[in-house]
């Protein structure tokens, strides 16, 4: 491994490719060139093809795009290198796979209409499932895969199959420092590395990227590196760490996802100890701040520091004239030009872009296919954390839920709101509300799916206590949480229970039996409220498969989740981890009741 640095989603955003030598295939072409061929080496290839390749060839294949002015003739002209999809990109509104596959096809036959041929590379976030992509599975955030400790090489098999039904072999996970506050947990959930790319052959030289196939994607561990421990938690700001909490803390999942031949890392927009991650000389590259108030030290500082692809997504002309300028200039020599072209070129060799650089639609009946939904909904299962269950030791369980019941109330935000239950990076980057946004199970029909056909589900998002009183229900599920958010519009200093939660919390659980199950990205502020509950779940943002939860309400199946990351009392506590002096948790690291499945008639 050379180097490492990343891409991040601001304005100028980087990303390096993790490699060494592997093996490699080639399309077939009416001149013979060694790069063609597949017979010849790795090293044999990039070597030809590097000296065949004009400096505007080689600068283009470290520019990577937006898909929305990602025109053939465009990657023709600029010789581009990579093609993204960002959040919400796609190429109509719930576009289906051969929509996917023609897009992706047709930016690429200009790439393969260049002078020498070399395909684009088209990457896409797909964070928790083929997010971007109209009935993909969905599959939990990391912050409830985290809680699994399991089934995550399955998640990543089972999502590098659906990208690479719409055409796409390229993800942008995982997103590793999202699962827990334990190094220990997030180093054992970097096997969805594993997953998406493929496990290592045997005797493979560990450190190599790795893709092993069409049904895998090459993979990219992000955000390099701290940006899970912030100050205040707010996305690009500052982490503040000693070198061995670095080391101890934020680096192993990065060693793990390298020794497990990952391809490319991402570099996160926060910065280390007051140096932004694209200014750090000793870990990575230089940037200014604010951005782009000297673009041309900043493409400078980075390329030299050893950023190899660059994230340009519009303004991709200004920066290609500027590494131009600055080469031709003798500012950024030749061969470090050179050195990041190689490692670009060994990834597109190793995933055999060259030999397959066209999609197909031969996988896409595997979109949304059912066996995946089927493992979103054990990982479901698997993410929920019972923390309360009986408002006294003394009142006994509440759950799991009799099934049979005269009347039984569904109450809150999130019972019947997919977009909710998804959260942020769900069909666009923000997320969305309401249950159009792609197809799924919310957990209100979960529940009427789950409960006796005698029962009667009354659903009413908000009820006043004349209502509450009206029926005789024999119990409540109230769901409440958060709205969908990502990145920088997630940032929350108060981490209070999003209104109208609390009241809907008060006016149920003050007048009847109620089980409160919350949706979230993150522990909130839940102690309020803790009293008047009988039962309370977090279920984070369990996706599409809502049949998850009330597989686990019901007593088909046990609690068995242990929190990955602290539950706090107070904001005024954070930060707060497992082992800290001033450790006062309302749900410690690891706390997690359990039930065991029950049979109902």
């Amino acid at each position: 491994v050379d180097k490492m640095a990343g891409i991040s989603t601001s304005f100028l955003a980087f990303f390096i490719l993790v490699l060494c030598c592997c093996a490699s295939n080639m399309v077939q072409a009416t001149e013979y060139a060694v790069y063609k061929d597949p017979k010849q080496t790795l090293g044999a290839r990039i070597k030809d093809l590097m000296k065949r390749m004009t400096i505007e060839e080689k600068i283009g294949q470290m520019v990577q795009i937006e898909r929305a002015n990602a025109t053939a003739e465009i990657v023709n002209k600029f010789y581009i290198g990579s093609v993204l999809s960002g959040g919400g990109s796609v190429p109509a509104p719930q576009a289906t796979t051969r929509q996917w596959i023609d897009t992706v096809n047709k930016i690429q036959e200009g790439a393969l209409s260049t002078r020498l041929g070399i395909p684009m590379i088209y990457g896409i976030d797909a964070v928790h499932g083929h997010n971007n992509v109209y009935n993909a599975t969905i599959f939990p955030h990391n912050v409830g895969l985290g809680v699994t400790r399991q089934v995550h090489e399955k998640i990543g098999i089972a999502t590098a199959r659906e990208v690479r039904a719409t055409g796409i072999p390229y993800a942008f996970a995982p997103c590793i420092a999202s699962y827990s506050e334990d190094p220990k947990i997030v180093r054992a959930m970097t096997e969805i590395i594993s997953g998406l790319q493929g496990d290592l052959p045997d005797k493979s030289w560990l450190g190599r990227p790795y893709v092993g196939g069409k049904d895998n994607v090459a993979a990219c561990a992000k955000h390099y590196a701290g940006d899970g421990g912030t100050v205040n938690g707010i996305n690009e700001n500052n982490t503040i760490v000693s070198q061995h909490e670095l080391l101890s803390i934020h680096m192993p999942a990065y060693y793990n996802s390298i020794i497990k031949g990952v391809s490319t890392i991402m570099a996160s927009y926060s910065s280390l100890n007051g140096v932004k991650m694209h200014a750090n000389q000793e870990l990575l590259t230089g940037i200014t701040s604010p951005p782009h108030a000297n673009y041309t030290y900043s493409i400078q500082a980075s390329i030299l520091a050893g950023i190899d692809m660059v994230m340009v997504p519009y303004d991709y002309p200004e920066f290609i004239d500027g590494l131009t300028n600055l080469v031709n200039k003798n500012v950024i020599p030749v061969s470090r030009i050179d050195d990041a072209v190689k490692r670009i070129l060994r990834v597109k060799f190793t995933m055999g872009l060259f030999e397959n650089p066209l999609a197909d639609d031969s996988q896409a009946d595997l979109l949304g296919a059912q066996e995946h939904r089927e493992l979103a909904r054990e990982a479901v299962r698997k993410s929920l954390v019972l923390l309360k269950n009986g408002k006294s030791p003394y009142a006994g369980p509440v759950l799991p839920l009799p099934r049979k019941a005269l009347r039984i109330l569904v109450a809150g935000t999130h019972a019947d709101n997919l977009g909710y239950q998804c959260g942020g990076w769900t069909i666009e980057w923000q997320g969305l509300g309401g249950n159009n946004l792609t197809y799924g199970t919310t957990i209100l029909k979960a529940i009427k799916d789950t409960v006796d056909p005698s029962t009667q589900v009354v659903f009413n998002e908000n009820p006043d206590p004349a209502f509450i009183n009206s029926d005789d229900f024999a119990y409540a599920i109230v769901v409440v949480g958060e709205q969908p958010y990502a990145e920088t519009f997630g940032d929350n200093l108060n981490l209070t229970l999003p209104a109208p939660g609390p009241d809907i919390i008060t006016n149920v659980c003050s007048h009847i039996k109620c089980v409160v199950v919350v949706v979230s990205g993150r522990p909130l502020v839940i102690e309020p409220y803790l009293e008047s509950m009988d039962a309370l779940v977090a279920a984070w943002l369990p996706g599409t498969e809502g049949r998850g939860v009330a597989d686990v309400l019901f007593g088909d199946y046990g609690f068995t989740g242990k929190l990955a990351r602290t539950w706090f009392k107070r904001v005024d506590q954070l930060p707060m981890n497992v082992g800290d002096a001033h450790y006062d948790p309302l749900f410690p690291f690891e706390f997690g009741l359990t039930t065991q499945p029950i049979k109902q008639t």
